[in-house]
């Protein structure tokens, strides 16, 4: 019994301590992503803040001696009264949103509203507003809801420009951004990293938009602002699953260099398919950042098929062109020592001393006999030179008599 008690025991600890251990793990590093709307600003100490669950909330100011005036939070600013609706701007890219000063914490632009009679005013862009957001409460404690009011509006000279104070309570800071920060496919472009920000379709594994096969390089070009550049470390990469993908990084990024907006950085990718996989293989990019959160990203490789390594292939023709030039050395050596040989032992000269010569000569000698097909006749009045240089010695002695007899007295 206390046997089974201490076995249960051991097993209710370990359960336990597995539970903690995945429910409070924390990761090795978290990346930035791009939030789902354009309405986030980042706060005076480069954290990411995103309001994208206030957009299009309804603000209503009561003037007494103007017209009321509603906000809608990262929509639009109107001026409503009996004569109709006056649009006082839009709200469009995240660039109307930025941080503010004081006791303000964040300032937002509303541009291009009604024309009529502001043609001329604010850089010809009609109507505009801006809403400075003050995170917590009113001031003058106007509010009396939960959610936020607008505490003040103040309209300019000419009534084409509105500057109102809105207090809301704002949503709980993110993760720092090393703002400026870019990562492309060319020097001028950030299709990966903007702006510090992980993009959208690189957050995450996106198999039907993978690199091929084929493409076995890669260049990533990376910027950043001069003054931060040197807070860059070398990027680090992890391939999912593990084996399988080669994946190497060159290039002055992954060295560690300084980017610069006029003299980014390249990261060279070279990466080979060692084994073939129905589904593409993830490459995981993490770029340090002192100070910040880890720039990462995430891009796919399909492999239909085993792939060889540069030096795999260059091998065999290296092996080739090493023994071609022993070959060519060792027979430039015989050559010559056979040429001084012939020529001081054996007492040749000309084409007799060049090593093989002989060897050569009398194959030529075998081959030119046995290419005489018709022989000649006996009885034929044309003798070759050869047959005469074979004269018996007594026809040759009684030539020689009766040349000597021939026409003496």
């Amino acid at each position: 019994m206390l046997l089974l008690q201490r076995s249960s025991d051991v097993r209710i600890l370990t359960c336990l301590s597995l539970y903690l251990l995945g429910a409070f793990q924390i990761p090795w590093s978290t990346s930035v992503v791009v939030p789902k709307s354009t309405c986030y600003a980042f706060d005076n100490t480069s954290r990411i803040v995103d309001f994208t669950e206030w957009i299009g909330h309804h603000f209503e100011y009561d003037g007494k001696d103007s017209p009321d005036l509603v906000v809608r939070f990262c929509k639009d600013v109107e001026a409503r009264s009996q004569q109709g609706y006056v649009d006082f701007g839009r709200y469009a890219t995240f660039n109307y949103f930025v941080a503010g000063s004081g006791n303000v914490n964040f300032v937002q632009g509303f541009y291009k509203g009604d024309l009529s009679n502001c043609e001329t005013t604010y850089d010809k862009l009609g109507r505009t507003a801006q809403v400075n957001i003050i995170c917590g409460k009113c001031l003058n404690e106007n509010c009396k809801g939960e959610l936020g009011c607008i505490c003040r509006v103040k309209y300019d000279s000419t009534r084409c420009r509105v500057l109102i104070e809105l207090a809301i309570p704002c949503e709980k800071p993110g993760p720092r951004v090393f703002e400026g920060f870019t990562v492309g496919f060319n020097p001028h472009s950030w299709e990966i990293v903007s702006n510090g920000i992980t993009q959208l379709g690189y957050e995450k594994s996106h198999p039907e938009f993978s690199f091929g096969t084929l493409q076995t390089h890669l260049s990533l070009y990376m910027t950043a602002r001069a003054s931060l550049s040197g807070l860059v470390g070398k990027p680090s990469v992890k391939v999912n699953p593990d084996n399988g993908l080669d994946v190497h990084l060159s290039g002055s990024g992954a060295h560690g260099n300084s980017p610069t907006t006029l003299s980014p950085t390249i990261i060279v990718v070279n990466w080979i398919c060692e084994k073939a996989r129905n589904s593409p293989y993830e490459v995981t990019f993490s770029i340090p950042v002192e100070g910040y959160e880890p720039i990462e990203f995430i891009l796919t490789k399909k492999c239909e098929y085993r792939q060889e390594k540069e030096g795999d292939s260059d091998s065999g023709w290296a092996t080739f062109g090493m023994f071609s030039c022993i070959f060519m050395v060792l027979s430039t050596a015989f050559c010559c020592g056979g040429f001084f040989y012939k020529i001081r032992v054996e007492h040749q000269r000309g084409l007799d001393a060049l090593p093989g010569m002989t060897i050569l000569s009398a194959c030529l000698e075998t081959v030119s006999s046995r290419g005489d097909g018709y022989p000649q006749a006996e009885n034929s009045p044309f003798v070759s030179q050869t047959s005469w240089d074979h004269i018996p010695v007594s026809a040759q002695t009684k030539q020689r008599t009766s040349e000597s007899t021939y026409g003496s007295i």
